[in-house]
């Protein structure tokens, strides 16, 4: 039985329909040729899943198509936020972490000094969509603009205007509306909020002598859904969380962004899988190798993972799934410890 343990938006079929469009070769595929590393039915067990709010909904779907086979395991997925999931993952307490990051070297010290091996497995892509309310003329924001409202440096402003001289000291000419700032994001335990941090922050607060991180005073959450609603109560809002969220909200607009070329790209599916919009990223799952070797079903839910699982579910819940190639690669590395 699956039991997901932290709510999401189902993502509309057309939206999954343009995703699978737009995978490289990322049709369905057959499980028992390429994909887990055996006939993952029949198992029993619990398999206890926490991480990632942005890969939660991937795992919930896989759980809920592993069940037509595995009925009698159960598997429990919460979605605190990548960072606070390798936290528990690291300490014991779970058999597989979601992660919209890479782990970081101080978690990977973390799970060595606790004895816990593990084994990273990208299983799809995402794009961070930047979303303003309906209301907002702007169109487009560079990266030194995220930066000169988001940052450090922008603590205590309320006004888009506030933000204008720090981004033209910045190099940036795009005009920002007088309009009150309603700034809405993930929280530190996200991984969501680490990516946003390394794609806009992190560059430049290192060259202006500045902490690597964002402003303090803003709306921040673990849930996406809560985040996305708070964008769409705000016609001049700020936000951004993983783009499958952001896709089906109807009352936002998602800007398209410059990546310092002077090219406005849009968040699609078409743009997120070949990398041309600026704030793409991977998608990972961590099973526990001893987990894996001990609890049958942690493997059989693994094994289904990487077949059918990462096949069908990732577009299902609005993400980009792997090229051919990046997809045998996930695969042979799951077959060769399994």
């Amino acid at each position: 039985m699956t039991r997901p343990r932290g709510g999401f938006g189902i993502v509309a079929v057309l939206v999954a329909t343009a995703l699978v469009a737009a995978a490289c070769g990322g049709g369905g595929s057959d499980q028992s040729a390429e994909g887990g590393s055996g006939d993952s039915s029949g198992a029993a067990g619990e398999v206890n899943i926490s991480g990632s709010s942005t890969v939660e909904p991937v795992s919930v779907r896989v759980a809920e198509l592993f069940e037509s086979v595995n009925p009698d395991v159960i598997v429990n997925v919460d979605g605190p936020g990548t960072g606070d999931g390798f936290v528990l993952f690291c300490d014991g307490e779970t058999d597989i972490s979601d992660a919209s990051r890479a782990i970081k070297d101080s978690e990977a010290q973390n799970c060595a000094s606790n004895g816990v091996d593990y084994l990273e497995l990208k299983i799809g892509i995402d794009g961070l969509a930047v979303m303003t309310g309906p209301g907002n003329p702007l169109e487009c924001l560079n990266l030194a603009d995220l930066y000169a409202l988001t940052g450090p440096e922008s603590t205590g402003f309320t006004n888009w205007t506030d933000a204008q001289a720090l981004a033209a000291e910045l190099g940036s000419d795009t005009v920002f509306p007088d309009a009150r700032l309603d700034i809405f994001g993930p929280g530190e335990e996200s991984g969501t909020f680490d990516t946003f941090v390394e794609f806009v922050i992190d560059g430049t607060a290192e060259a202006r002598g500045r902490d690597g991180t964002t402003r303090p005073d803003y709306n921040a959450n673990a849930d996406d859904n809560v985040i996305v609603q708070g964008v769409e109560s705000s016609d001049t809002s700020l936000g951004w969380v993983g783009f499958a969220f952001a896709a089906n909200a109807p009352d936002v607009k998602l800007l398209r962004i410059d990546g310092g070329d002077g090219n406005c790209v849009a968040p699609t599916a078409e743009t997120i899988a070949s990398g041309e919009y600026p704030l793409s990223r991977p998608l990972f799952i961590y099973p526990n190798t001893a987990r894996v070797a001990s609890n049958p079903g942690v493997k059989a839910y693994v094994d289904f993972y990487m077949g059918e699982g990462m096949d069908e579910a990732v577009a299902e819940v609005g993400y980009v799934p792997l090229s051919d190639e990046a997809r045998a690669e996930t695969r042979a590395a799951w077959q060769a410890t399994s």
